[in-house]
């Protein structure tokens, strides 16, 4: 159960911490299209991201895929741009953007597993079975991201009640934020 808890805490750490900053955005720039009554939607879009991030993830540990890090650390802010402008574009047809974030969480999902994949399989090289691993990691990413939308959820909220801000200037305003930091992201890691 010990093995189980540090998975749990790698994949909530994974997400949390400072250094997951590409994958907050990416979270950020995804649910920037839901208000927060549309909970029920953007946990199965949350849960998209999660499964295309444990596919990969578990192809790369179990050695079937792989990709150089450099490689994927620029896809992973290129990934967050292509969403914030998808976000621009269209958003004045609120229900196809968000079927379109459904698609690019899953696939983009896919990216990001590969972000870690290679401290995941140092990791649980040594381990006889990946699947506990794997799930506590996935349940702990999983929870990472929730609390990421209740923060983005609460500020929206606030943002909305208390000062009457308009959902349509949040996207437009998250979105372009995105864009600029992942655009420094990818010359960064150019």
């Amino acid at each position: 159960m010990q093995d189980f808890l540090f998975y749990v805490k790698l994949g909530w750490e994974h997400i949390i911490s400072w250094d997951a900053l590409d994958h907050q955005l990416f979270i950020l720039v995804l649910v920037a299209v839901y208000f927060y009554k549309d909970w029920q939607k953007i946990l199965i879009l949350i849960t998209a991201f999660t499964v295309g991030h444990s596919v990969t993830l578990a192809l790369s540990v179990l050695d079937v895929f792989r990709l150089p890090s450099d490689l994927v650390e620029t896809l992973i802010p290129i990934t967050i741009l292509l969403t914030a402008v998808d976000n621009i574009l269209f958003r004045k047809n609120q229900k196809k953007l968000m079927r379109i974030n459904y698609a690019l969480a899953l696939v983009f999902g896919l990216i990001h597993g590969m972000g870690f994949a290679n401290l995941a399989r140092m990791t649980m090289a040594s381990e006889q079975n990946i699947a506990l691993p794997l799930l506590g990691f996935n349940i702990g990413l999983e929870l990472g991201q929730i609390a990421v939308v209740l923060i983005i959820m609460g500020v929206l909220y606030l943002l909305s009640t208390f000062l009457k801000f308009n959902q349509k200037y949040w996207i437009i305003g998250v979105s372009i934020v995105a864009i600029l930091l992942s655009l420094q992201m990818i010359l960064e890691r150019i």
